[in-house]
């Protein structure tokens, strides 16, 4: 994003890192289903092609 705006933000973090933090999260959150063994939703883009 080449220009911002205050809508650009929410509490003082960027639509960017707001993103991140949330790639983040869901990873970390598959990372302990898979240390507990319970099932881990995905989506498999061949399958929505179809």
């Amino acid at each position: 994003m080449s220009e911002k705006n205050e809508l650009d933000y929410t509490c003082g973090v960027s639509d960017d890192e707001l993103t991140e933090l949330f790639k983040e999260s869901i990873r970390i959150d598959n990372e302990i289903r898979k240390i507990k063994g319970l099932p881990i939703s995905g989506f498999d883009i061949r399958l929505s092609q179809e």
